[in-house]
């Protein structure tokens, strides 16, 4: 008796634990990032205005989804794609991270809320990277 392995099912299942790990990340990462600007701002007293307009605090979180999102659909591709989709994507997203602190550096605002601004994208990233890597391939 001879037995095949369904190479589709795992595939699919494997990109199913993905965009799952990715999903459950982006929710934590959303909720986290509104927790920081929310709580720790008002601890420190750090004002969330940028250019002179309040940054809603709900902001934080939906613009944390939606990069988030984007995230987990670059791990996708990643997972079908990429020879080490593991590698690729930690390194790929750590540079983009970095990348997304250039504008809270250069925007119109306080030093503390510019840093404030830069550790909810690293809360964030400290959040999804891990859960979505640990899914892909190594």
């Amino acid at each position: 008796m001879t037995t095949t392995a369904n190479t589709t099912d795992a595939t699919t299942s494997t990109l199913g634990a993905v965009i799952r790990a990715g999903v459950v990340a982006t929710v934590a990462a959303g909720a986290a990032t509104m927790a920081v600007a929310a709580a720790a701002g008002h601890a420190a007293g750090v004002s969330l205005d940028v250019g002179g307009a309040p940054i809603p605090v709900t902001g934080f979180g939906v613009l944390t989804a939606v990069f988030s999102l984007i995230g987990v659909v670059v791990a996708a591709l990643m997972s079908r794609f990429a020879r080490r989709p593991r590698r690729t994507f930690v390194r790929t997203t750590v540079v983009l991270t970095v990348l997304s602190l250039v504008p809270d550096v250069i925007v119109d605002a306080g030093v503390g809320t510019k840093a404030l601004l830069m550790l909810t994208h690293l809360v964030a990233a400290a959040i999804v990277i891990p859960a979505v890597a640990r899914r892909l391939a190594a």
